[in-house]
């Protein structure tokens, strides 16, 4: 093959063939080859991931004007870097957009580059590996063919920031496909994988790296067909078939995302409805509509959600020098940690005495490898670094060791007294403890300066969040190896020191007995988790202590009211009875609800007239504990804070944190609330002394 086609230059990296000179233009190369076709690379060099930008859609524009000057056969847009296409928008643009008419004029030049790139009187193709999100995808939607490389995915995210598709995608995605499936990923931001976007027919020609120049040449003579919408995807555009659909569509969206919270949504689904069948307005209503949604205070706050997810990352970075990990304990959670490493590249080895777990384990991890879309040979791998480990050998080999047993202080020292011996000396040794306090476990080690807490969350392969705990003895190197661990298996690390609940539970813990408290009050708990639901958390307080497990959260409160010097309510006696008679939640099937299916069984649904003050008795007592946490220096500050709750608790996302909601609210106006319902409930409503800092 002669053309420049993009070869591979170490890890990050792709390159047109040396063959080839290309022409720079900002974030765009260019060069033709020897049939005539003229390839354009994307690659923004200042970035890890290529973002559309300004700069990105004005250099477009630029090559365009030269590609009109001198008409190619073809062009090819592809990607420069090896990691993917196009990650979506450069997010930090959405930070200084405070006005909708100038979002309008910006979004409008955006969109006469991209119809200018349709327009074109050549044919043009985008070639995607990797990924190809938000403005990327549309740009390849822009093109007449998509050639994806094996490997590659879709998706439009936007919802995420509380936005909708704003460069055209709306109107060129549903023209595509089948609109209501085009709607669906549009409306929840899930990516769409290879096989299904073939399918759909995304995608109208899937191949290897090696064969991406013959498949281009293929398609610009002709003999590829692009996929077009069928008679029944038409037949679904129509205005009767559309209102149904959108109906429909509303009644999914607000199981999820209530209107008043997240409009995004139903902007999107009113948008479709009224004008799915006139592209032009369409094209007019998506500048509109996206204009007002990006200047809007949820979409501001989830911008915000962003970049502490990104801060989070940021503290990953870094190399971690772990390339073995034993766990030791093959239960619900010890089993996720490990297939959830091994999944991620890591050789691991799994211990538990009991060889059915470790059974269980296993095919836990086949299935955690198909949920996460990975190929057949990708789950050979992960299957293969996965190893059950009955004999416990291997504790020499491992960098690091972490301890998923029982609750229970003595029977982790007794664990802890037959792995440290065994242990080479430079690995460290981590507790999943979800409550158990560090410095007391580590009074029983001979190396505690290698001693911490991974505090991973349940279920561990969807719960982003992991607490890096360290106690006063924790070598600094420890912490810094631990969270580059936490980047390296994809998750998020906050650095906590060691104190009761640590943050999370500590914060989390308030919320869930105060639900308790109403329940032994006579308060219905379908109407206890509506009032935390209205407030714009993903599952109320009752609900989510079935998932957490009932045992489990009277373990942990019962540990925090031994260790904290607030007061907390106490636990019931008929709450202590159902978890003796193995009501303990999800788990067992029953705890406050029955379980069936995964879904707690719910009676009618609860009219918002019904809640009264309950939100700020269930929510407060929480931003009370993350104002004592803050005091306290448990969490560094007020955005590792607000990001750690909204990844591990699912905090409202549209309120952009606990922190960041309290100062919006006004500290003193939550100070004078708290103290109202002390008076009227008791001293555990009592403010913190740190709300008078942030006044």
């Amino acid at each position: 093959m002669t053309g420049p086609v993009l070869t591979h230059l170490g890890k990050n990296k792709l390159e047109l063939g040396p063959a080839r000179t290309a022409e720079p233009d900002g974030p765009w190369r260019a060069a033709r080859d020897a049939h005539g076709v003229l390839w354009l690379a994307l690659d923004c060099a200042a970035a890890g991931a290529n973002t559309v930008s300004r700069e990105v859609l004005e250099g477009l524009d630029r090559q365009l004007d030269a590609i009109e000057r001198n008409l190619p056969r073809g062009v090819v847009i592809r990607s420069a870097k090896a990691d993917g296409f196009a990650a979506g928008a450069d997010i930090s643009m959405f930070r200084e957009l405070n006005d909708p008419a100038a979002v309008k004029t910006l979004l409008s030049q955006g969109h006469a580059v991209l119809d200018r790139l349709e327009a074109l009187a050549c044919q043009t193709i985008c070639v995607v590996h990797g990924y190809a999100l938000g403005g990327g995808f549309e740009i390849a939607l822009a093109c007449d063919r998509i050639i994806a490389v094996e490997g590659a995915s879709f998706g439009f995210p936007e919802v995420n920031l509380g936005l909708h598709p704003g460069l055209g995608g709306t109107f060129r995605l549903p023209g595509r496909i089948d609109p209501v499936e085009a709607m669906t990923h549009m409306l929840t931001g899930k990516t769409v994988y290879l096989k299904k976007a073939r399918a759909l027919g995304i995608v109208d020609e899937v191949v290897e790296e090696r064969h991406v120049e013959a498949a281009v040449h293929a398609a610009i003579e002709g003999p590829l067909q692009r996929n077009e919408p069928g008679l029944t995807d038409r037949v679904k555009s129509l205005s009767v078939a559309r209102s149904y659909a959108a109906r429909k569509m509303r009644e999914a969206a607000a199981d999820r995302a209530p209107k008043e919270h997240y409009p995004a949504p139903y902007a999107l689904i009113d948008l479709w409805e009224t004008h799915g069948d006139d592209r032009k307005v369409m094209q007019q209503g998506e500048i509109e509509t996206f204009s007002q949604l990006v200047t809007s205070e949820t979409s501001q706050n989830l911008v915000r959600v962003f970049f502490l997810q990104q801060a989070l990352k940021d503290e990953a970075r870094g190399r971690d020098g772990i390339a073995h990990v034993h766990v030791v304990g093959a239960g619900t959670m010890g089993a996720e940690i490990a297939a959830w490493c091994a999944l991620k590249g890591k050789t691991v080895t799994l211990f538990d005495p009991d060889t059915r777990a470790l059974g269980r384990a296993i095919r836990r991890a086949g299935t955690l490898c198909s949920e996460q879309h990975l190929t057949g040979i990708e789950t050979r791998d992960a299957l293969d670094r996965l190893m059950p480990d009955p004999g416990n050998l291997g504790v020499p080999k491992a960098n690091l060791v972490i301890e998923a047993g029982p609750e229970d202080l003595e029977q982790k020292v007794e664990i802890y007294a037959s792995l440290e011996p065994r242990m080479n000396s430079t690995a460290i040794l981590a507790t999943n403890t979800s409550s158990l306090p560090l410095t007391e476990l580590s009074k029983r080690l001979s190396r505690p300066s290698r001693f911490a807490g991974l505090h991973f969350f349940n279920p561990v392969s969807k719960m982003q969040l992991v607490e890096v705990v360290t106690h006063d003895g924790t070598f600094g190197t420890v912490s810094g190896q631990l969270k580059a661990f936490c980047g390296a298996i994809s998750r998020l690390p906050a650095h906590v020191r060691d104190y009761p609940g640590f943050l999370v539970n500590r914060t989390l813990t308030p919320y869930l007995l105060e639900a308790v408290e109403l329940m032994d009050e006579g308060v219905d708990k379908e109407i206890i988790d509506r009032a935390a639901e209205r407030f714009g958390m993903p599952v109320g307080p009752v609900e989510l202590a079935d998932q957490v497990g009932l045992d489990i959260c009277i373990h942990v409160a019962e540990s925090l009211r031994s260790g904290l010097d607030k007061p907390m309510p106490d636990i019931p006696g008929w709450l202590r009875e159902k978890v003796n008679n193995g009501e303990t939640g999800k788990k067992a099937g029953r705890g406050f609800y029955d379980w069936e299916n995964d879904k707690p069984r719910k009676g009618a649904a609860v009219s918002d007239d019904d809640l009264g003050d309950l939100t700020d008795r269930l929510i407060l007592p929480m931003l009370d504990a993350c104002v004592e946490c803050l005091r306290l220096d448990v969490v560094r500050d007020s955005e590792q804070l607000d990001g750690a709750m909204i990844f591990a608790t699912g905090f409202a996302p549209f309120r952009g944190g606990p922190i960041h909601y309290a100062k919006s609210r006004g500290p003193d106006e939550i100070a004078a609330r708290l103290n109202e319902l002390a008076d009227a409930h008791g001293l555990r409503f009592r403010p913190d002394p740190g709300w008078r800092d942030m006044s």
